[in-house]
């Protein structure tokens, strides 16, 4: 039995799924987008949380920990000075599975993309807008009345040009 026993082993050796999961981790760091299957993405977002979280701390040690997973500097130096600022002062929640509507045509797979949850231009997504309620109008208070605009000199409008309709043929 697997009692707290955490983590999924699809169906690969220890050194295997490891290598997988840091494959995985530096393909979403350079495209910021992967389509995979869904157990493995939602396996992979711990890997690469986990990146996001050293690349908000931003120390040498954090870039060395990143290294051992990434192993490229070039990526190291993306992940924290590209896409670690995105997330500052953001708690967690790095990364976003978003399942797929249609399977793998092989073999049936349920397919999900992974992505990180801010876009490359560091915005974040829009929350939902909450209704507005009217501000309560007050009866003590008077109501502010903005002076009217002075209206915009009209100017004479150019004659219409009368066309005359040209004259048709009589029928006989």
């Amino acid at each position: 039995m697997r009692h707290k026993i955490a983590g999924r082993k699809l169906g690969r050796t220890t050194p295997h799924r490891k290598a997988m999961f840091r494959n995985m981790a530096r393909s979403l760091v350079t495209y910021e987008r992967i389509r995979t299957t869904e157990p493995k993405a939602k396996e992979v977002r711990k890997v690469v949380d986990r990146l996001v979280t050293l690349a908000l701390q931003n120390t040498l040690h954090a870039r060395r920990e990143a290294y051992r997973v990434l192993e490229n500097h070039q990526l190291v130096k993306k992940l924290f000075d590209e896409i670690g600022p995105r997330f500052t002062g953001v708690p967690g929640g790095f990364t976003r599975v978003v399942k797929l509507g249609l399977p793998r045509p092989g073999d049936c797979a349920p397919l999900a993309v992974l992505e990180f949850t801010r876009a490359a231009t560091g915005t974040a997504p829009e929350p939902k807008a909450k209704k507005a309620k009217p501000a309560p109008v007050s009866a003590t208070a008077p109501a502010k009345v903005e002076p009217a605009a002075a209206p915009a000199p009209v100017e004479p409008a150019a004659a219409p040009a009368v066309v005359e309709p040209a004259e048709e043929p009589k029928a006989e």
